[in-house]
């Protein structure tokens, strides 16, 4: 399990990602249609003054039930360890354990 607050952090990522998404493509679009190197300048500035946080690489992908961040698999949400387990209760459709 992972600690609360990584877990709390990761949300709070996700809620400044959504809140600024619209602001950060709106200054990077008009920073293409400027010609002006001053007015470029200062929505550069702009674009600097959005939290650090509200980048969509900034988050990390987290398994939904245990907060795990290594071993995540992307098609089921889970890190390996849950993966594996739901996989034996047989809670997973498709899944079966390969032995060879």
């Amino acid at each position: 399990m992972a600690k609360k607050s990584m877990i709390e952090r990761e949300i709070k990522r996700i809620r400044l990602i959504q809140k600024y998404d619209k602001k950060r493509q709106a200054i990077k679009k008009s920073i293409k249609l400027t010609d002006n190197f001053q007015d470029n300048i200062q929505l550069q500035q702009s674009l600097q003054n959005i939290p650090r946080n509200s980048l969509k690489c900034r988050k990390r992908n987290r398994c939904w039930m245990t907060g795990r961040s290594r071993g995540f698999y992307r098609n089921f949400g889970l890190s390996r360890h849950v993966l594996r387990e739901m996989s034996h209760e047989c809670l997973l459709p498709g899944i079966k354990k390969s032995s060879w």
